[in-house]
């Protein structure tokens, strides 16, 4: 059988890493606009594709973009009812001390799970991060090493937390793909929590207002745009991972996610977001090959109480091909003969390859949509009799 990819991954990424061997592919695929950074990606989180990238292994400084991680924890920490959002949590001298952004609270507050939760996505407050860090972890450094056993976790082999709230410090280093790979778990794990990278607007009751306003521009400029998160320090340059949602017929709402980093300036790391969003809506177009559950192929099994075994995904399959191309694309299933029982619900079966032209677009995981017992002695005895003679 052929290899499954263990995600779907665009030709302008194949173009990307290696431009010999897909020298006639990339002459097909839509080249993106000049972006003004040091390095940048532009997944389509739909369709889980990658649709532009530029030195997307490099170690980068992570500023203010650590946060997405301490948000990824807290969040954990409330489904798991280790904190409520209620909760008001005491606030250290060392969390009062933070320099850069901050939240403007003190020793002699006690603060609301929630609030410290909008200090720090929305005012990037460095001293609420730090009082999260501390009230999830039960110290600042053990929750360090949450951090970073949750990015091994999620297999984000170039990225070092030193901190949680993202000022400079030697070691404390991301990349662009780990940071997709962070973004898009955020925003599949934990749905119902992604309202607070929306807000525009946050200041805790007494303290002063003039901190309030979200740094992400894209979310005052483009309706589209909820989320994510900016970050700026001297060596890390302006940053933001920003995402969008716009709605397409016939496929629904279609997530857009950039990740820009190390511009020049606020305005220029929100310009060129915004370009690099414009680019992915327009230069490519979403398809839809099938709905969620629903059998992609129903190939033979053998030794099992059922004669076939239904293949396909839990969710809708949606690819994202270079605008127009939609009509000139073929799929094919690859997977292993014979199949025999049992299989249970969810297991790899093969793969769905999406190809245009002599050239593979993706390829998507298969797996069995229901689960398959094996048959009685005599059934699988006569069909180990029927395969000997095949």
């Amino acid at each position: 059988m052929k290899r499954i990819l263990p995600a779907l991954r665009s030709l302008a990424l194949f173009a990307a890493v290696a431009p010999a061997a897909f020298g006639a592919l990339a002459q097909q695929v839509p080249q993106p606009p000049e972006i003004a950074a040091r390095t940048y990606m532009l997944v389509d989180v739909t369709a889980n594709q990658v649709l532009a990238a530029k030195d997307i292994d490099a170690p980068v400084e992570q500023a203010s973009l650590t946060k997405l991680m301490t948000g990824y924890l807290v969040f954990d920490a409330l489904r798991a009812k280790k904190v409520t959002l209620d909760q008001k949590l005491p606030v250290s001298v060392r969390a009062w001390k933070m320099p850069g952004s901050r939240m403007f609270i003190d020793p002699k507050m006690q603060v609301s799970v929630d609030d410290l939760l909008k200090g720090m996505i929305v005012q990037s407050g460095n001293d609420a991060t730090v009082a999260l860090a501390e009230g999830v972890g039960g110290t600042y450094e053990n929750f360090v090493k949450l951090m970073n056993d949750q990015a091994k976790a999620l297999g984000m082999n170039g990225t070092s937390y030193k901190n949680p709230e993202g000022l400079t410090e030697p070691g404390h280093v991301t990349t662009a793909r780990d940071l997709s790979v962070l973004a898009s778990r955020l925003m599949k794990d934990f749905p119902e929590y992604m309202h607070y990278y929306s807000t525009k607007q946050y200041s805790y009751p007494g303290t002063p207002p003039s901190n309030g306003t979200n740094r992400n521009m894209l979310l005052f400029r483009d309706p589209t745009v909820d989320g994510l998160k900016t970050g700026h320090t001297a060596a890390a340059g302006y940053c933001l991972v920003a995402t969008a949602k716009r709605d397409f017929p016939n496929v629904g709402q279609r997530r857009l996610l950039s990740i820009v980093l190390g511009t020049a300036s606020e305005n220029a790391r929100a310009n060129e977001s915004q370009k690099l969003l414009n680019w992915g809506y327009t230069a490519f177009d979403a398809v839809k090959l099938f709905e969620a559950n629903t059998p992609v192929a129903t190939p033979a099994l053998w030794k099992g109480a059922e004669n076939v075994l239904k293949i396909g995904r839990p969710e809708a399959i949606v690819v994202t091909v270079p605008s127009g191309s939609a009509g000139k694309i073929k799929t094919e299933v690859s997977r292993p003969d014979p199949l025999v029982a049992p299989y249970s619900k969810g297991q790899a079966v093969g793969s769905l390859k999406v190809v245009l032209g002599e050239q593979t677009l993706a390829e998507v995981p298969l797996v069995a949509l229901e689960g398959v017992e094996q048959a009685g002695i005599l059934g699988r005895a006569w069909d180990a009799i029927r395969l000997w003679i095949k």
